[in-house]
């Protein structure tokens, strides 16, 4: 869901994570990960702008910050 509201691809992904393009598709095949893998990923999207919503009712999800004006 990340990827897709920041308009990336698997190598986008990989590229602002430091990771490799096939690491980012075994993770979306549900594949484990080492947590400091996943830590970078979640890192790399949180730079982005993607803000983590914990479940409250209708399950975990993903967002869009809103943009400050400066």
């Amino acid at each position: 869901m990340a990827r897709a509201a920041l308009r990336w691809g698997v190598r986008d992904l990989a590229r602002e994570a430091q990771v490799t393009a096939a690491t980012i598709t075994r993770i979306e095949a549900g594949k484990p990960a080492h947590a400091s893998t996943l830590k970078a990923i979640q890192e790399a999207f949180e730079t982005a702008g993607v803000e983590f919503i914990p479940e409250n009712g209708g399950g975990p999800g993903v967002r869009l910050a809103k943009k400050t004006i400066r």
